[in-house]
């Protein structure tokens, strides 16, 4: 597998925002293997045979991407850190999809025995932490960032710090911190549910 450097997809990603439409048709194959390890990444924490695949992730992901006119690319880092919290937001947003349809929306008749066969589903997992890094969001905004970057996205201490544009050890500070918060947050809200 060939690397491409980080100048090179930062110069192409560059020239897509200045117009130049043969620099997408550049960097996709560049990106494609990065966005395919980020969808990867994101469905391992999914439910087994969850029905969105990895392919249909990066798809999606990149049809959200292409869409955006007005955004102006810092860096590679910037890039993925941007397609990482796409690609969270949807499958927040696939997992309340699914949510609303178990609660009743289309809902489909089953005996309680068929019912006891189902297979338990992670999809209130994924949008409890969706909530709870919103508030923490609210709460610390850089915090939140640092979670998305790093646990969503897959991005090294390193990058974080480049796309927050603050330094290693306020990265590694930010997410000892949002990571005491967030589990003791999805603590309180199991303790609530009993």
């Amino acid at each position: 597998m060939q690397t491409h450097s980080p100048n090179e997809i930062t110069r192409l990603l560059t020239a897509w925002t200045d117009g130049d439409q043969s620099a997408l048709e550049k960097l996709v194959p560049l990106v494609e293997s990065e966005l395919h390890r980020l969808a990867h990444h994101y469905m391992g924490r999914e439910r087994p045979g969850h029905t969105l695949q990895t392919s249909a992730l990066v798809n999606e992901a990149y049809i959200r991407l292409i869409d955006w006119k007005n955004v102006r690319w810092q860096n590679r880092a910037h890039f993925f850190a941007v397609s990482a919290q796409l690609m969270r937001r949807i499958l927040v947003d696939f997992a309340r999809d699914r949510n609303y349809l178990k609660r009743g929306g289309g809902a489909l008749q089953v005996s309680l025995a068929e019912a006891e066969s189902l297979p338990l589903e992670r999809n209130d997992d994924l949008v409890a932490l969706d909530e709870a890094l919103a508030k923490l969001s609210q709460f610390d905004d850089r915090k939140g960032r640092v979670v998305e970057l790093r646990f969503f996205g897959g991005l090294s201490v390193k990058e974080v710090a480049e796309v927050l544009k603050v330094s290693e050890e306020t990265v590694m500070r930010d997410w000892r911190l949002a990571k005491v918060w967030l589990l003791r947050e999805l603590g309180q809200e199991t303790a609530g549910e009993s």
